[in-house]
């Protein structure tokens, strides 16, 4: 888990972003520094809970093992799964994200509506790395 992207769990789950006060553009990953806006003489970030449902603006699939530094083990066989990038309507942004488990590209299509779940990224014996996934509105996990 990466510290102050997400917050909630379940129907309060929610991805965290930043807004400027000055100029009231949106980040995510979240910017705690300054507005990256270049049009902006800056102003304070104001830590905000993104919206919770978007609509799907492209998607892939992950069909090979990826490199360090992500978590993998190469005893277990690797098991593909969808990307989505996801278009936030009210934060005038895409945020890309891993499908929920079981939803393939198959069931996906350009301009549906998703809503962001909490999920795993990785778990051994001591940790769960926790992560946000996009599942398709209407589909329960």
């Amino acid at each position: 888990m990466v510290a102050g992207w997400f917050t909630g769990d379940g129907e309060r789950f929610r991805l965290l972003g930043t807004r400027c006060s000055a100029c009231g553009a949106v980040f995510f990953p979240r910017e705690d520094t300054y507005c990256r806006n270049p049009g902006c003489t800056g102003g304070e970030l104001e830590e905000v809970p993104l919206s919770r449902r978007g609509r799907v603006w492209s998607y892939t699939d992950s069909r090979y093992r990826p490199p360090s530094p992500y978590v993998t083990d190469p005893e277990l066989p690797w098991k593909p799964y969808a990307l989505i990038a996801v278009e936030l309507e009210a934060e005038r942004m895409v945020v890309l994200g891993q499908a929920a488990p079981g939803i393939s590209v198959a069931e996906l299509a350009v301009g549906m509506e998703v809503e962001v779940v909490p999920g795993v990224l990785h778990e051994d014996a001591e940790t769960t790395w926790t992560t946000w996934h996009w599942r398709p509105t209407g589909v329960r996990g």
